[in-house]
C-alpha cells in the first residue's frame, strides 16, 4: 500500500494559548501560528474561561497557519487540548451554557468533601483510576447543570452536551454533527471506567450526569468526525486523532514503553510514565489511559501539579514586571542561591502526590537580606522541588529504573531551570528542542490513522533533537536543600491539616 503524502494541521488548546501547526510527513513544522486566550477568576480559587473565545482563538490560529503556508494538501487535522475542563452548550443552536471551568478550579470543593466523607474515594478510584479532587471533570459538569435552568431534564432528554475542550472543539470543526471525545480525555472525567473502556453506569449515578449529554468516546487515534469549510479550512478533511496534551506530549516524547518518564511544564505540570495495565497508585498518583491506538490502549501514570509556570507569572505580575516569565528568570540567575527561602505555590491547594485541597501559598525563610532576585529563584526552585516529588512517588510505584526525566513545554526552554532540575533530582533530564511536543504527538496520531506513518516504531525513528542537562549539584547540597522544601510543605498543609 502507497504511503499517504500530506500535511497536518495540530491544533493545540491551552491554558493560555492557542497553537497550531502545519506538519509534513517528515515530522519536520512548516508553519505555526499562536493566539493568547484569557481566564476570569470570579471567586477566590475559581477559574473559567469563554467557550466561545476558546473556539474564536482555534478559527484564528487555523486561518494563521493555513495562510502562511500557502498552497498545501491536508490529511488530516488533529487536536490536543487542555484537560479536565467542563463545558455545557445547547445540541440544536450550539450555544454554551454557562463558562468553560478550568482545571484549576475549585468551586466544587465542598461537593468534593463530601463525597469523601460518603466513603466514596476507594469506588471512585477502582473504577476511574483517579482521587477525589475539584481538578476532575464529574463535579464541574454537575455544577454546569445545577446553574441552568431545568438542565437536568434537558440533559436527561439530550438536549444539553456535557464535554470536555476536545469534544467543544470537535463539534464545531464538524459544524455540530459529532459529539465526541477521546479516551485520553474520557479517563479524566471520574465518568469514565478505564478498565471496561465506557462511561461507567455507577459513577453517572453518583454524579447525576445523564448518558444522553455526554461524547462518544473513541481511541485517541482514529477517524472522529470531517470537518466543515471554516475560513481556509476545506470541508471534508477528517479529524483523525484527539488526545489530551499531557498524554500527547509523552507519544510526541516517543515515550511508548515503560522506563519512560517525561515532565511537560506548563501554567500548571504533568509527570507521566507509561505502564503495561491500569495500576492502581497508592502513592498519590493517578491512573490514566495515555491513548488509544486501534484496539490497543497504553495506560500510564500521572502526577498533576497544579501551579508551576503561573507561579512565575503570578510573581512577575505582582512585582509589575514588563515580561513576567522572561524577568522573573533573569532574576532568579542573578543570585546563586536562595539563603533557605521557600516558597510553596499553593494558589488551588496542593495536587500530586499531596492532594491537599485546603493547603494555600506560602513563604517561609524570609530575612532583611531577602530580595525580589531570592524570591524569583525560590519559585523556579519550587517547579523542581514538586516535579521531584512526584518523579519520587512515580519511582516507588514502578520496577523499571527511571534514569533520565524528558522534559518538554514553554517553561522547560529556560536552561537554568532544566540544570537546576537536574541538580535536584540527581539524574539527568533530556529536553525536547521542539517547543510544542503535545502538539507533535497529536499529529503522529493522526498521520497514524491516515497512513502517513505505519507504526510506532516509524514514529520513533522520525528526527528529534534534543538537550541534556547533567547535574553538578553535591549530594549532600541536593539532599539539604530538599528537606528544607519538605519542611515547608509541612508548614502550607499545617493549617488545614
Amino acid at each position: 500500500m502507497a504511503k499517504k503524502i500530506g500535511h497536518i494541521l495540530a491544533i493545540d488548546q491551552g491554558t493560555t494559548n492557542t497553537k497550531a501547526l502545519l506538519i509534513d510527513e517528515t515530522g519536520a513544522i512548516v508553519a505555526s501560528a499562536s493566539h493568547p486566550v484569557g481566564r476570569s477568576y470570579p471567586a477566590p480559587a475559581w477559574v473559567e474561561q469563554d467557550a466561545m473565545e476558546l473556539w474564536h482563538s482555534v478559527q484564528s490560529v487555523i486561518e494563521t497557519c493555513l495562510s502562511t503556508a500557502g498552497t498545501c494538501e491536508l490529511a488530516a487535522v488533529a487536536i490536543t487540548n487542555q484537560r479536565e475542563a467542563a463545558l455545557l452548550w445547547d445540541r440544536a443552536s450550539g450555544q454554551p451554557l454557562g463558562p468553560c471551568i478550568g482545571w484549576q478550579c475549585r468551586r466544587t470543593a465542598a461537593a468534593c468533601e463530601a463525597l469523601k466523607a460518603g466513603g466514596y474515594e476507594e469506588l471512585i478510584r477502582e473504577r476511574t483510576g483517579l482521587m477525589i479532587d475539584p481538578l476532575f471533570s464529574a463535579t464541574k459538569a454537575r455544577w454546569l447543570l445545577d446553574h441552568v435552568e431545568d438542565g437536568q431534564r434537558r440533559a436527561e432528554q439530550g438536549e444539553l452536551c456535557v464535554g470536555t475542550v476536545d469534544s467543544w472543539l470537535l463539534w464545531n470543526l464538524t459544524g455540530g454533527q459529532v459529539h465526541g471525545c477521546d479516551l485520553s480525555n474520557a479517563s479524566r472525567t471520574q465518568l469514565f471506567n478505564i478498565k471496561n473502556l465506557r462511561w461507567d453506569e455507577e459513577m453517572l449515578a453518583l454524579f447525576g450526569i445523564p448518558l444522553a449529554a455526554l461524547p462518544v468516546v473513541k481511541p485517541s487515534s482514529a477517524i472522529h468526525g470531517t470537518t466543515v469549510q471554516i475560513g481556509s479550512l476545506p470541508a471534508g478533511v477528517p479529524v483523525a486523532s484527539m488526545i489530551g496534551d499531557s498524554h500527547a506530549a509523552l507519544f510526541g516524547q516517543a515515550g511508548f514503553q515503560p522506563g519512560v518518564i517525561k515532565a511537560t511544564y506548563g501554567t500548571g505540570s504533568s509527570l507521566m510514565t507509561p505502564t503495561l495495565e491500569a495500576v492502581i497508585s497508592r502513592h498519590g498518583l493517578a491512573t490514566t489511559i495515555a491513548w488509544g491506538l486501534g484496539e490497543q490502549v497504553t495506560y500510564a501514570l500521572e502526577g498533576n501539579i497544579s501551579v508551576t509556570g503561573a507561579a512565575v507569572q503570578w510573581l512577575g505580575d505582582f512585582l509589575g514586571l514588563s515580561d513576567p516569565a522572561r524577568d522573573v528568570a533573569r532574576l532568579a540567575n542573578s543570585v546563586a542561591d536562595t539563603h533557605g527561602l521557600y516558597f510553596v505555590p499553593a494558589f488551588v491547594g496542593l495536587g500530586a502526590p499531596y492532594w491537599v485541597e485546603s493547603a494555600r501559598g506560602l513563604m517561609t525563610g524570609f530575612t532583611q537580606g531577602t530580595t525580589a532576585a531570592h524570591l524569583a529563584r525560590a519559585t523556579l526552585e519550587a517547579i523542581t522541588y514538586q516535579v521531584r516529588d512526584v518523579f519520587d512517588a512515580m519511582q516507588k510505584e514502578v520496577s523499571t529504573p527511571l534514569n533520565v526525566l524528558l522534559a518538554d513545554g514553554g517553561a522547560s526552554q529556560n536552561h537554568d531551570l532544566m540544570q537546576l532540575q537536574a541538580d535536584i533530582l540527581g539524574l539527568p533530564v533530556q529536553r525536547n528542542s521542539a517547543a510544542d511536543v503535545s502538539a507533535l504527538g497529536a499529529a503522529y496520531l493522526a498521520g497514524l490513522a491516515v497512513g502517513i506513518w505505519a507504526s510506532e516504531a516509524e514514529i520513533e525513528g522520525l528526527m528529534r533533537q534534543s538537550d541534556r542537562f547533567v547535574p553538578q549539584m553535591s549530594a549532600s547540597e541536593r539532599e539539604t536543600k530538599y528537606a528544607g522544601w519538605r519542611r515547608a510543605i509541612e508548614q502550607a498543609i499545617l493549617p488545614g491539616s
